[in-house]
């Protein structure tokens, strides 16, 4: 029989308990393909409608300077391990029949949510290796996964290459429908399926807009007026707008809305910027260095937490997410590969400075990187060539060196190498500190 006092410390353990899990976030991610900085109204576009996804930015921190990687691939091993593609070694996309994928010793964000008691589920595109069961999203930390494994697929027949490419929990699935619908269904049952008081954490990466550019007419006639690159491409951003709209709705009726985070961003920079994406002011897009590259439309919310109606200014990047969002989910860091990342939250709830003296804006390998110290921006071999291939970017033997002051000239159409030799100097040298003892990228590795 249990004494007085065990019972007393049982409840007051209970209580302790309940009180912690109250505190932490249902943790969405909503993740973009080759969505354009200036594709959704919140951030500037005016010839693509984003209701869902305009509402959702005026209720938390618009993040102006957020990076991530170029191409998909290194953006999802940024998010998923707070660490640079120099330590991870996915600088460039994982092809559908290339053995390689996110080294197994990484510890995913997932892995470590799991840990701190979340369920953790991925609806969409994992894009980080499918070769072998270990690199799947299963045993990286997801507890469930639907969706695909590579990328660029139908959306209709979900098939690349002739190959059936969507999948429920490693199970080859044979579901019928536009992928994005089918997306946001699951996720919508992932919300409804969460047990209560059990905090969730949520990846949602769509598929949508990457090509082979499919979207229903329906989402089309909107856009009648516009040219059929460009009618695509909203179509597609529309689409993923509803899908959205359904998944918070499906929040607001689990009653965990006001205690959810919500995390939205693309991927890399819009595609094809004179075709589909547009990225204005910034100068290229997906594939290059430039702020057209990887510089996104992002922003989070969390109601009574983060500010509403915010913009926020400080640079902050991908890896950013990962420290950020354990140490809130009362996780633990503590692992054997360091992060890169920094803790986020006071610049998103107090106005405080970015931790960072400069960011690593790492492109294809090595030789094509660019740094970002302040206002100032150094990049190294950089091309307004859309690429998603690694390779040698000194192949030419002739190293450029480019620099510009983002704060006076956002669009990068000044170099001011040749007039500041110094700051040059300055950031050449961070930019070598961050490429010390990089790994060499996994695709130039293994061929």
């Amino acid at each position: 029989m249990k004494t007085l006092l065990t019972i007393i410390v049982s409840i007051v353990a209970a209580g302790s308990a309940f009180t912690a899990d109250a505190a932490r976030p249902n943790i969405v991610y909503f993740l973009v393909d080759d969505m354009g900085y200036a594709d959704a109204g919140f951030n500037g576009s005016k010839d693509i409608h984003t209701p869902n996804i305009d509402a959702l930015a005026k209720q938390g921190a618009v993040l102006d300077a957020f990076y991530v990687q170029p191409s998909c691939s290194p953006t999802r091993a940024v998010l998923l391990t707070g660490r640079y593609p120099t330590h991870t070694g996915v600088f460039c996309i994982f092809g559908p029949k290339e053995r390689a994928g996110l080294p197994l010793a990484e510890r995913t964000l997932a892995d470590a949510l799991r840990q701190a008691g979340y369920t953790t589920a991925i609806c969409g595109k994992w894009h980080l290796g499918k070769f072998e069961p270990d690199y799947l999203p299963t045993h990286r930390g997801f507890d469930h996964q639907y969706g695909l494994w590579g990328g660029s697929l139908s959306y209709d027949t979900h098939t690349k290459m002739g190959e059936l490419d969507w999948h429920r929990n490693d199970e080859v699935s044979h579901d019928s429908g536009y992928s994005t619908h089918l997306l946001a269904q699951d996720a919508c049952q992932v919300i409804r399926d969460q047990p209560a008081g059990k905090p969730l954490f949520l990846y949602l990466p769509f598929n949508a807009a990457h090509s082979p550019y499919q979207v229903p007419d329906s989402y089309k006639k909107p856009y009648a007026g516009l040219d059929k690159y460009r009618q695509t491409m909203a179509a597609l951003v529309s689409s993923v707008d509803e899908a959205i709209g359904q998944v918070v709705a499906a929040l607001k009726k689990k009653g965990i809305l006001d205690n959810t985070l919500i995390i939205f961003s693309s991927d890399n920079g819009g595609v094809a910027p004179t075709r589909y994406a547009r990225n204005t002011p910034l100068r290229a897009g997906k594939g290059t260095i430039y702020e057209g590259g990887v510089r996104v439309c992002a922003f989070a919310i969390w109601p009574e937490k983060i500010p509403a109606g915010i913009h926020i200014k400080e640079p902050l990047h991908g890896v950013d997410w990962y420290p950020t969002l354990v140490k809130l989910a009362g996780g633990s860091l503590e692992q054997k590969l360091p992060l890169d990342g920094k803790d986020i939250w006071p610049v998103l709830t107090q106005g405080a400075k970015s931790p960072h003296d400069a960011l690593l804006l790492a492109g294809r390998s090595k030789d094509h990187a660019a740094v970002r110290m302040g206002d100032w921006k150094l990049l190294l071999n950089p091309s307004d060539q859309d690429s998603e291939e690694g390779g040698d970017e000194k192949a030419t033997g002739v190293e450029k060196v480019e620099l510009y002051n983002l704060a006076d000239d956002l669009s990068e159409k000044n170099n001011l190498a040749a007039a500041h030799p110094e700051r040059v100097k300055e950031l050449r040298t961070r930019l070598n500190e961050f490429m010390k003892g990089a790994t060499e990228p996994i695709r130039i590795k293994r061929k």
